[in-house]
């Protein structure tokens, strides 16, 4: 896993400490917090904070709060910490956590601050590249969900577990028990780490507080959260161990502030003696900042949701770097250590990228901040919101190969698009790889330069008997180059010399290779579902020992060297042996190139720097001594030198690690397939598809209206609608239903099933984010039991269930056996799976919805950021040829 590092940058702490209460118990002991706090976090071992930076706020009035919010939300560019201890409150649906500083005037209401409205909003808007929570106060867990649904890359420590109380406040002096287990571990440093990083602290203090109970006698479980990224955050380099001295360019730049800020000041008080008074009072309004740098030139990065860690680290140390800091001739007075560009990285699946492009024109609109650009583009039904998903419009794009950025093009107008795609060729490459098991590796087949059709023989029923499975070529691009590998080069022919797939042979294999449910929105996501030790919620267990894989050699090494992958955290060692895959490489298929594509748009007012900051940027990226080092140490395969020659894994890459289980002999085979048969291999894949139909049952009780859990509800929802079309039908159905509240087995049937027109799927979602919910609880087994009943008497040949809810409210008033009647029900032929969005407290770790995807044959997809994708995955996977769960 990447480590984001701020050394450096404009950093900021706010440490909240309300210790004294009118009429609720004081805390004495989070008194000292603050202090504790910045004292540790301006210590020269910890090494990252400066003690102007850290900021103690001790509020008595929610506008303090505010006051101090906004100030540090603007200042910090690099890391902004925020730490808040004192008392918690929540509403008795567990809903918005509420931050108390005081009492009315009345003496009779407590002065609150929101988590939902005001904390997160301030910090959403902040110009800080990372920002760090950690909440000390009673229910600090139930600030999960609305987190959830932010844009900025956050990392969130919680005190306790949802409903949970924590400390009384009266602990020995020194601040109160948490605090003081934290600040330990960033003084002290954790042995064999040069570094304390966010998931270091969380794991660190998981241990310290095992054994001591909440008030109401649980055990105390620290949570954690990680939103719009999954590297993770240095917040201390003290170390046990021998520390190796700060990089000279980070001393250099702190010794050069100081000076700055002394002769600032010098300059300040001659200012104040010679000047007029107005001119005086001018100047000190200066003297509290930092020395200001111009501000930087913003370049958007759009990339594919694998790459995006590495990039967001490789994005990270080029704006630190000395060609991005250094001043360089005719850019006029740019000081020393200042910024020229500063590199903002986000991600999209692979569809709605396509979608982005294609609708270009309104892009660049609603970036000027209209409704479309350039006088076309209307919104109607039928259009996309580019803005919202993929994102801002891009000035530079990787996509994961050169087939992404050849359907991309295939997509877009043939002329009026004011976006011009400009591809100058790979930073970095990964071959594409078969996962085997360990205990599953076929006797007669070669690791490097087995054809496909030796792999699926070698791996059929009458050998490994495995399953293989994929992401879907829809989403991923990582999904789009195995199958082209698989249409294209099958007998191992090179691709540039074949012709358009056969359309048995495309049939053949993807009956061969998928099931439903078995399809993936990337292949992170894929591996991370068969990890043997899964999180609450995921499957796991023993599917790795009978799965195959198709992802590329830089997931698989992750997923074997315990790495962070998709939305499983990093373990804390590799996987033993017997739990690990083997890279089989098959022959002539091409590697992910990750071509770097600048994005030029017409009429920008500043399109020649934007250009020469890209093109720069791209130079560095493909430098042995700038990009390169960081890539590589990312698990990824470099561009060829000078010689032309393809160049082996070199130190510092975790391929060279033997558990990795990659083979670094296999060759990296350049992509030569053209526009055309790219179009070609999507056709026949379509073509291979059965028809399907899913049934998309929603909760639209009003308890999904808290906490950030509508929009990601409502995206996963659309999501799954952009997967019908003609062979692909569907249906709506709510639950509770409004014109009968309390009928638990009622249901509101928005769209018919059988329907192939999107349109009424849309309207119907729309009512809902207008506020069309039910004041009434959802019960979801009865709901449930309709929908399977319905879903079993339907012809079509492949089908699901999707199932996004809140929670099942229907327990209290539940007839006896209605489990037990759904249970049976769904171990009738023929299968229906569900699959499950899982938006509660407690995600997909429950009983019933563990028992739910084993029953059906489903999956439950916990709520968060990457959900809408990753049902889509699955929904994508449901009309696939393949038959069973082989």
């Amino acid at each position: 896993m990447s480590e984001y590092d701020a050394r450096g940058k404009v950093n900021r702490a706010l440490l909240i400490c309300v210790s004294e209460y009118e009429n609720l118990p004081d805390l004495p002991a989070v008194e000292a917090n603050a202090d504790e706090l910045k004292r540790v976090l301006i210590d020269p071992g910890t090494d990252l904070f400066t003690g102007p930076e850290v900021v103690i706020c001790r509020p008595r009035e929610p506008w303090e709060l505010e006051q101090a919010l906004d100030a540090v939300t603007k200042e910090a560019r690099g890391l902004l910490l925020v730490h808040f201890s004192g008392h918690g409150w929540v509403g008795r649906d567990g809903g918005d956590l509420q931050l108390m500083v005081g009492v009315s005037a009345t003496r009779q209401r407590h002065k609150t601050v929101s988590w939902q409205d005001m904390v997160l909003s301030y910090l959403d808007n902040a110009r800080a590249d990372r920002i760090v929570i950690v909440l000390e106060c009673c229910y600090s867990g139930n600030a999960d969900e609305t987190f959830h649904s932010r844009r900025k890359p956050m990392s969130l420590l919680m005190a306790a577990q949802p409903n949970r109380r924590i400390f009384s406040g009266d602990e020995p002096a020194g601040g109160s028990l948490f605090t003081r287990a934290a600040v330990q571990i960033l003084e002290s440093g954790i042995p064999g780490k040069g570094f304390v990083t966010f998931e270091d602290l969380v794991r660190a203090l998981r241990e310290r507080l095992a054994h001591e109970q909440t008030p109401m006698g649980d055990v105390w479980e620290p949570r954690s959260a990680k939103q719009n990224t999954v590297d993770d955050v240095i917040l201390s380099f003290a170390t046990p161990e021998v520390r190796p001295r700060t990089p000279l360019r980070i001393r250099f730049r702190r010794r050069a502030k100081s000076h700055f800020q002394h002769w600032l000041r010098l300059l300040l008080v001659l200012a104040i003696i010679l000047v007029p008074a107005t001119a005086g009072v001018v100047l000190l309004n200066l003297q509290g900042g930092e020395p200001t740098c111009p501000p930087a030139l913003e370049l958007r990065l759009l990339t594919a949701p694998e790459a995006e860690p590495a990039l967001r680290q490789a994005a990270f140390t080029y704006e630190m770097s000395d060609l991005n800091t250094r001043p360089l001739n005719g850019e006029g007075g740019l000081p020393d250590g200042c910024r020229r560009a500063q590199i903002t990285v986000y991600s999209a699946a692979k569809d709605q990228v396509d979608q982005g492009f294609a609708a270009a024109d309104r892009w660049q609109g609603q970036a000027h901040g209209s409704g479309a650009g350039s006088g076309k583009g209307q919104q109607d039904d039928e259009g996309i919101d580019p803005l919202h998903r993929p994102g801002p419009q891009p000035d530079l794009w990787i996509p994961e190969s050169t087939a992404d950025y050849e359907e991309a093009r295939r997509g877009m107008p043939a002329d009026g698009s004011p976006a011009t795609l400009r591809n100058t060729g790979p930073v970095a490459y990964t071959p594409l790889v078969v996962g085997i098991p360990a205990n599953a590796r076929p006797a007669d087949v070669e690791r490097i330069g087995a054809s496909w059709q030796d792999l699926l023989t070698g791996t059929d029923s009458d050998h490994a008997d495995l399953k293989l499975l994929r992401p879907s070529p829809v989403l991923s691009g990582t999904g789009l180059l195995h199958t082209i590998g698989l249409y294209l080069a099958n007998n191992g022919s090179q691709i540039g010399s074949a012709g358009p797939p056969d359309a048995q042979l495309a049939q053949d294999a993807e009956g061969r290779l998928s099931a439903p449910g078995s399809q993936y929105a990337g292949s992170t996501e894929l591996l991370c579902s068969l990890r043997p030790a899964p999180a609450p919620g995921r499957p796991g267990g023993g599917r790795h020992t009978r799965s195959a894989p198709l992802v590329s050699e830089k997931s698989l090494a992750d997923f074997n060297l315990g790495r962070a992958i998709g939305s499983c955290p990093a373990l804390d060692a590799p996987l033993a042996p017997g739990n690990r895959y083997a890279a089989y490489y098959p022959k002539n298929v091409p590697a992910l190139d990750h071509p770097l594509i600048r994005v030029d748009w017409d009429g920008a007012a500043d399109a020649t720097p934007r250009q020469a900051a890209v093109d720069r940027f791209a130079a560095w990226l493909r430098s042995p001594d700038g990009g390169q080092r960081t890539l590589i140490a990312q698990g990824y395969r470099g561009v060829p030198g000078e010689d032309g020659g393809m160049p082996r894994p070199q130190h510092g890459s975790p391929l060279l690690n033997s558990r990795a289980d990659a083979d670094l002999d296999a060759p990296v085979i350049p992509f030569t397939a053209g526009g055309d048969q790219v179009a070609r291999v999507l056709d026949g894949y379509a073509k291979a598809q059965k028809s399907s139909q899913v049934l998309i049952l929603f909760d639209t009780s009003t308890s999904l209206a808290e906490g950030g859990k509508l929009p990601v509800a409502l995206s996963a929802a659309g999501r799954a609608l952009e997967m019908v079309g003609a062979r692909h039908t569907y249906g709506l159905w709510t639950f509770p239903d409004r014109t009968r509240p309390t009928d638990p087995e009622a249901v509101g049937r928005a769209v018919p099933l059988g329907s192939a027109d999107p349109a009424p799927g849309k309207a119907a979602l729309d009512r809902i984010a207008k506020g069309e919910l039910v004041e009434h609880g959802a019960a979801m087994e009865e709901a449930l039991t309709a929908a399977v009943r319905e879903m079993k008497e339907s012809a079509a040949t492949n089908k699901a269930i999707v199932l996004i809810l809140d929670q099942d409210d229907g327990g209290p008033r539940r007839a006896a056996g209605v489990e037990k009647t759904l249970t049976a029900l769904l171990k009738t032929a023929p299968d229906v799976p569900v699959l499950t969005l899982a938006l509660g407290t407690d995600g997909c770790d429950t009983f019933t919805l563990q028992g739910l995807a084993d029953a059906s044959k489903g999956r439950c997809v916990p709520g968060g950021p990457d959900a809408p994708d990753q049902l889509a995955g699955l929904v994508a996977s449901i009309g696939t040829a393949g038959m069973g769960d082989r």
